[in-house]
């Protein structure tokens, strides 16, 4: 498997280099930058990234404090490549498998599901997070089909936050359920939008 390299921009990993598949389109560092500064403290906080990719912006989560980290990716070298970027920065000493699709640690989850059979399964263990970041592949639609479902499945803490990457043409609305949307940051092509209850 051919990878590339990143490193994580902040945190207690600052510096630490993980990997990404070849293939995959990575959150660009400004655009992690960027979400973090605007999120501020995350400490002791409950993070989900969705289309996890190589897991670059969850495991920023965990270099900047959250508490738990849970990461829904389906393609298998993915979800490698996370639980490998986990091992590489002293996270996964264990890999332990918690239920049949899901490897576990202490502070994180790997969930190798298609993302909207996660948010059911997630839902219907009642987990809350108080941060859900999600990135899709563009031009897919993608975007405004899991922003429908979280509106339909009540996963977010009362006072969270859903974060949605998406290219900058995509129409995603401005509600979905009870999440309305309340800021949006403009990186280039990127749109980063804010969602709360």
């Amino acid at each position: 498997m051919k990878l590339k390299i990143m490193r994580i921009i902040t945190g207690k990993y600052k510096g630490r280099i993980i990997r990404m598949p070849k293939g995959i389109r990575p959150t660009q560092d400004k655009v992690r930058k960027a979400l973090f500064d605007i999120l501020q403290d995350i400490e002791g906080l409950s993070f989900l990234e969705l289309f996890a990719g190589s897991g670059a912006v969850g495991i920023e989560a965990l270099s900047q404090g959250a508490k738990e980290v849970v990461f829904v990716e389906q393609d298998k070298r993915c979800a490698e490549a996370i639980k490998d970027n986990l091992s590489v920065i002293g996270l996964l000493s264990a890999k332990r498998i918690c239920g049949s699709a899901m490897v576990c640690g202490g502070g994180y989850r790997v969930i190798g599901l298609d993302t909207i059979e996660a948010i059911k399964r997630l839902s219907q263990k009642k987990k809350k997070f108080d941060i859900i970041f999600s990135d899709p592949p563009y031009y897919m639609d993608l975007a405004k089909k899991t922003l429908q479902i979280l509106g339909a499945y009540d996963i977010l803490a009362p006072n969270g936050f859903i974060i949605m990457q998406h290219f900058k043409k995509d129409e995603i609305p401005k509600e979905a359920g009870k999440l309305k949307l309340i800021k949006e940051s403009r990186y280039g092509d990127t749109v980063l939008s804010f969602y709360k209850k």
